[in-house]
């Protein structure tokens, strides 16, 4: 018994033939928790990572799943089946989305997670990482399932959340509505407000209204800095972005106010390409109208995948994971990749786009502009007292400026890809704090 308290030993005194036996980590397992802990690994090796922090900051510390019953529209009863994982306890409270997709699982869940981990160690935010999520298609249910799912939702989760636990957050399918339901049920159930439970609120119930751009814009500050480090000024580049929703249409306006061409965007229904550059206004207003990018008159119709493959000088991946791969890396034709959303690059494709010279932004350091506003918004919350938007963008862009400028630096001092550097940094930093705190008892 004593060899199984080990972890990743005894296995050899164990019958592997029996199926019934899990290794650690396979309770994870999905495609997208192997590319967390394959970019995890490789960070730990340049790091020559100790063992026992291998073994601590590896795997996700604590995995809830919770089956519900919710009484449907037509009075059926139906089961939904919600996850919520906790990557470490080191450094303070966790933090992290809760999507509603029909693909959610505890696997993805937990690379998620760790993620988040890294996002916030590298930014230097007073968290570790945590994800969650429901298994549904919000766009098959009506408002009213929606918002009894997140009620019961929010009701499973109390006996790990809370303001200095763990405070959720917008993610796929799920918006400040949603949020305001959560904060609602959470506050119920104290018998007081607790405005502090989540960000993404609206900002009538505490939340700030930089917080619904604030992914979108902190990508655009990090391409920025990036054309900076380059002598290629951001407004002369030429760039396909790939998601319309709140960071791909966000980022592609802030792109065109200040210059830069948008020659390709795209959604779930495919995308629209015009070599001269969009009108990203008028593409707006369209997606406002219609809801999808189906049938748009603005430029020549292109397939939803084949607009990563559009030539560009910089291309920004702002949907869904594993989005360029081993298949299609190939063909990306462009000088950058700036990651606007979780993992949109497998390990075999980064590979690849490395041999070709394409330079990739990595999403921790990218698309952290999300959770640093929701750290604003939860300190203003915590401390009752509210800063305006301008205050909140200038923080925002001189940390993540700060971010960059660790890694770039750990870039170079290691002679490693910006995402090896980036989670060097962040492994580095989670790694002191565990040490530090030591393991108790």
């Amino acid at each position: 018994m004593a060899s199984n308290q080990q972890a990743g030993s005894g296995w050899d005194e164990i019958d592997l033939a029996d199926r019934s036996l899990v290794r650690a980590g396979e309770e994870w397992n999905s495609e997208l928790y192997r590319i967390a802990t394959s970019q995890f690994d490789k960070a730990a090796d340049i790091l020559d990572l100790e063992p026992e922090f291998r073994v601590r900051l590896r795997e996700p510390r604590r995995t809830l799943t919770v089956n519900f019953p919710v009484r449907m529209d037509d009075e059926s009863v139906r089961n939904f089946t919600g996850y919520r994982v906790q990557h470490t306890l080191t450094m303070g409270p966790t933090k992290g989305g809760i999507r509603f997709a029909p693909g959610v699982s505890e696997g993805e869940c937990a690379a998620l997670a760790a993620w988040m981990t890294w996002k916030c160690a590298l930014l230097g935010l007073p968290y570790g990482g945590a994800k969650g999520g429901v298994r549904c298609d919000p766009n098959l249910l009506s408002i009213d399932e929606i918002e009894r799912i997140t009620r019961r939702y929010a009701s499973e989760l109390i006996p790990i959340i809370g303001p200095d636990r763990d405070i959720p957050a917008p993610d796929m399918g799920t918006g400040e509505r949603e949020m305001a339901w959560f904060y609602d049920t959470y506050s119920q159930l104290m018998g007081h407000a607790v405005p502090e439970i989540v960000t993404g609120k609206p900002p009538v119930l505490g939340g700030t209204e930089a917080r619904r751009p604030a992914t979108g814009l902190g990508v655009v500050y990090v391409a920025e800095a990036v054309c900076e480090r380059l002598g290629t000024p951001l407004r002369d580049q030429r760039v396909v972005v790939q998601g319309a929703g709140n960071v791909g249409l966000v980022a592609a306006l802030e792109l065109h106010a200040i210059g830069s061409k948008v020659v390709a965007i795209s959604d779930y229904t495919g995308g629209i390409v015009a070599d001269a550059g969009l009108d990203v206004p008028a593409v707006a207003a369209w997606l406002a109208e219609h809801r999808t990018l189906e049938g748009c008159p603005l430029g020549s119709a292109v397939g939803r995948s084949e607009v990563l493959e559009v030539p560009c000088d910089m291309l920004i991946p702002a949907a869904l994971e594993r989005q360029i791969t081993q298949a299609n890396a190939s063909l990306i034709d462009t000088k950058i990749v700036v990651e606007a959303a979780n993992g949109p690059t497998t390990p075999e494709a980064e590979a690849i786009l490395a041999d070709r010279g394409i330079l990739v932004v990595p999403d921790v350091l990218a698309n952290a502009g999300g959770v640093t506003v929701s750290y604003f918004e939860w300190v203003q919350d915590q401390q009752k007292f509210m800063w305006d938007l301008i205050e909140i963008q200038e923080r925002l862009r001189r940390l993540l400026r700060a971010a960059f400028g660790r890694v770039t630096e750990a870039a170079d001092r290691l002679d490693v890809d910006w995402r090896t550097a980036a989670l060097s940094v962040a492994v580095a930093r989670v790694a002191e704090a565990a040490r530090l705190r030591a393991i108790y008892p």
